[in-house]
């Protein structure tokens, strides 16, 4: 009997472990919130902030890569969320595009890209490609490539603050401190 009672108590104890398992560790996940171009431009002249386009191309395997594992990072989204209005771009999609007053489609002229994608990446094209454009609406740069979560916080850091206009990146990636573990 006291052998039962032990089992049913230990059975209960598990149980209620278990059952407040999901309050005790909430399995939270943080989303990128993806903007279109047309809707972060709009945003960024109420609210001022950078904007960072995702240029990316549907065949490309590192552009899944980057979705799977670097943006799905919570760090990361944090930032993109925070102190970024995030863009995805598909650098051959079809639907026309108005940008900073100017009209871009994909007329098959240069092959299968988009007019806007190659005025994004200055007719560099590489997928992934990272566009950032200040709060003023003004292009600062593009970075093509993959990035690892690690890697991609000290990228956004570096133009969320600023920093780019006081230091270079390998210095600011020196002293840069990652929240990632």
């Amino acid at each position: 009997m006291k052998i039962i009672k032990k089992n049913i108590n230990r059975a209960l104890i598990s149980l209620f472990l278990f059952s407040s398992l999901p309050f005790i560790l909430p399995a939270q996940s943080v989303q990128v919130k993806w903007y279109t171009i047309q809707e972060a431009e709009k945003m960024v002249k109420s609210n001022p902030r950078p904007i960072v386009i995702d240029t990316y191309t549907d065949w490309c395997g590192w552009c899944k890569k980057l979705d799977q594992e670097t943006f799905s990072n919570p760090v990361v989204a944090e930032i993109l969320n925070t102190k970024f209005y995030a863009v995805k771009f598909n650098a051959e999609g079809k639907d026309p595009v108005t940008f900073l007053g100017r009209n871009f489609v994909n007329d098959g002229k240069s092959g299968k890209s988009h007019q806007l994608a190659i005025a994004l990446l200055q007719g560099q094209m590489s997928y992934p490609n990272l566009v950032f454009f200040n709060e003023k609406l003004q292009l600062v740069t593009n970075v093509p490539g993959y990035r690892e979560a690690r890697e991609m916080e000290v990228l956004l850091s570096f133009f969320a603050d600023k920093a780019y206009e006081k230091v270079n990146f390998q210095e600011y990636g020196k002293a840069f401190k990652s929240r990632i573990q």
